[in-house]
């Protein structure tokens, strides 16, 4: 992720909705937008649920339980290593967030790089104690977990040597412009000298251009096709038109950070400087012996024609020493001491 620009992940997670041709459509689609990665979601009903897990949002008619719609939407290991395969045919890191320590031994042997822990798995120590052992780096949301329980994952990764980032989530879909948390970017930074990104809910291409102005240097959103299609987060995510809208400006953001301005540095507009700014004039006919009053004075383009407009409070009072017609430009030999 060493570039300066955000590393940009989009989570199709399960928007494919068990079909495996989407999934790949989703990784065509994706690969034309500027992303640097996308995230799946890997599920193995049977490891990680059981017929007691609620819906997080009810939006299934065809899946009487959660455990039933893992079961239903998901992939073999042999299907995951084609959607690997793909992702490195069109140039995007494969990503995965693994909710089992089962999932992660099947990511291993599919080939990954680095994991994304979800924010409903920073307390499951079991999961991390796997990840860790693969040696491979984190990314870790931190959408559900207060500052303790951030604090207790933290360690734990810092003692098994670790390399992680953090992002700063809040797990509710989709996200209001009040629940954002754009301050805490700073604060996980200052709290643990690590890499801080932004994961995203809010189905609004703005959140992340913030996030990115604030200091993010990971962006993580969900990517669906239409926000009317089935599914627990098409009304949090992105569609692809506006991903690539997304890719263009926080990559203009981030450029405009890497150049800070030094405003005691204004030499590069010296040229303009004598086209915008105004030297003196008279706004009326006078004659010669006339006592200048601010009423007199007008400020005409070019600088350097005249005295320059911001000394007019030195030539009010004074006299003139010849006529000078309506609109004429004042310069000091025209006045008397």
């Amino acid at each position: 992720m060493e570039s300066p620009f955000p590393y940009l992940i989009a989570e199709i997670a399960q928007a494919h909705d068990g079909s495996l041709g989407a999934a790949h459509a989703y990784i065509d689609a994706l690969a034309q937008t500027g992303i640097d990665a996308v995230k799946f979601q890997l599920h193995i009903a049977e490891a990680e649920s059981s017929a007691f897990e609620p819906f997080r949002v009810k939006f299934s008619f065809e899946d009487e339980t959660r455990f039933d719609y893992w079961k239903r939407t998901s992939f073999t290991q042999e299907q995951w290593k084609g959607l690997k395969k793909h992702c490195d045919e069109v140039g995007l890191e494969f990503l995965c967030s693994p909710f089992s320590n089962l999932a992660v031994e099947w990511l291993e042997e599919i080939g990954i790089k680095r994991y994304k822990v979800g924010s409903g798995e920073v307390a499951n120590f079991l999961l991390l104690e796997k990840i860790a052992k693969t040696g491979r780096p984190v990314i870790l949301s931190s959408g559900m977990s207060n500052y303790s329980e951030l604090d207790a994952a933290v360690r734990f990764l810092r003692e098994r040597n670790v390399d992680f980032s953090i992002l700063q989530c809040t797990t509710s879909y989709p996200t209001m412009p009040e629940q954002y948390g754009l301050n805490v970017i700073s604060e996980l930074k200052q709290r643990y000298q690590v890499k801080v990104g932004y994961s995203d809910h809010s189905a609004k291409i703005e959140t992340g251009i913030a996030a990115v102005a604030m200091g993010a240097e990971i962006l993580e959103f969900h990517a669906v096709f239409d926000r009317a299609q089935f599914g627990p987060d098409a009304q949090s995510s992105l569609t692809i038109a506006e991903i690539t809208q997304l890719v263009r400006a926080v990559r203009n953001i981030a450029s405009a950070m890497r150049f800070p301005a030094d405003k005691e540095d204004n030499s590069k507009f010296s040229a303009l400087k004598q086209i915008f700014e105004k030297s003196l004039a008279v706004n009326k006919p006078m004659k010669k012996g006339d006592i200048i009053t601010f009423d007199d004075l007008e400020a005409k383009k070019p600088k350097g024609h005249g005295i320059d407009a911001s000394d007019f409070m030195g030539i009010v009072g004074k006299k003139l020493t010849a006529d000078r017609q309506q609109w004429d430009f004042l310069n000091y030999e025209d006045l008397y001491e």
